[in-house]
């Protein structure tokens, strides 16, 4: 595999799909089903659909297994503990791997000819590498040389990734989110050891912006960077090259850092709803709550419908079916009050 700091290495552009959307989902959702799965996402997102990921399957479907799952020539396994880097393949990788293949059968059986923005979800590599353990000792994430190995896999799976997605929906556009709801952590020094008695030292900024955006530029597609945890980095995902950034509208405090984003031509995924079970409000008060949000930025409201895509702040999988179904609906109605009269 090349390195990923290989300076031979060839970069690609990521051309920004255009119209993004103006709803989405953030990607995970209840049942078990794929089949039913996509087409419950295309029904109610058409504008901007995404591949979904279905947790209750059990492991391997999960963020860490089955982002695991991309993985070249690196082999993991499932302990008591969760999950770890071991030295040769076994029956927990095979489990994840046929649950990525059974999604993109079912991709290509009920959406194989949609047309539009197709989303694409995986954990990124300081997640996964928070996710995994090493053979011999703590997490991952606290290894240079095991960082490295990961994200220069993680970034060849992705590619062959996309590239199977769009071979069986050559409509779509693909891009790529990556899910770091780890990162708060590992910036602040909040990650428990494996032991538990202890807490992992904090990774200064500048690695973790270096390192994801070594990766980021090995993608040919654009790249969301999503975190619905308190504290997101945005300024240092949009200096690592993200496309996207999507967050809970309800979490982020920092509107500096969101005009920033907006002035450097960032597309914004604001998460509206909550990812379990509420009594919703109307879409028009969503829309107004937005509409509020923008204002208060001092951005002008014809660049509003342009500038964000809506979606429930994370994922569904804790959900009821119904208010997946309704969560999902919310924010596409919603989006169009977004629209200038």
């Amino acid at each position: 595999m090349a390195s990923l700091n290989d300076p031979d290495s060839t970069e690609h552009p990521r051309p920004v799909p255009i119209p993004w959307g103006p709803a989405s989902g953030v990607g995970s959702l209840p049942g078990t089903d794929p089949a039913e799965a996509v087409r419950l996402v295309v029904g109610e997102l058409p504008g901007f659909a995404h591949l979904p990921e279905l947790p209750d399957r059990g492991p391997g479907a999960d963020l860490i297994g089955r982002s695991a799952a991309l993985l070249v020539d690196l082999a993991f396994d499932l302990t008591p503990a969760g999950w770890r880097l071991v030295p040769r393949p076994g029956v927990d990788q095979r489990r994840a791997r046929e649950f990525l293949e059974r999604d993109l059968d079912a991709l290509y059986e009920v959406a194989g000819g949609y047309d539009g923005p197709l989303k694409l979800q995986a954990a990124g590599p300081w997640t996964l590498a928070a996710g995994l353990e090493r053979t011999r000792g703590d997490r991952a994430v606290v290894d240079p040389g095991a960082r490295r190995d990961l994200a220069q896999s993680l970034a060849e799976g992705l590619v062959a990734h996309v590239a199977a997605v769009s071979a069986r929906v050559p409509g779509a556009t693909v891009l790529v989110q990556l899910d770091e709801p780890s990162l708060p952590a590992v910036l602040q020094g909040g990650l428990p050891s494996v032991s538990g008695f202890g807490k992992l030292a904090a990774v200064e900024s500048t690695v973790v912006e270096q390192e994801l955006a070594d990766l980021v530029r090995r993608l040919a597609v654009p790249v969301v960077l999503h975190c619905c945890a308190s504290r997101m980095p945005m300024d240092l995902f949009r200096a690592a090259g993200a496309a996207g950034l999507s967050f809970d509208l309800g979490l982020v405090q920092d509107l500096d850092a969101v005009g920033t984003a907006v002035e450097a031509g960032t597309h914004l995924f604001p998460g509206v709803v909550p990812g379990t079970d509420i009594l919703l409000p109307a879409p028009r008060a969503t829309a107004s709550r937005v509409q509020a949000w923008w204002r208060e930025m001092g951005f002008a409201a014809e660049q509003l419908p342009a500038a964000v895509t809506l979606t429930p702040s994370c994922g569904l999988a804790g959900a009821t079916p119904g208010y997946a179904r309704a969560a999902m609906a919310h924010v596409r109605e919603a989006a169009k009050y977004l629209q200038p009269e």
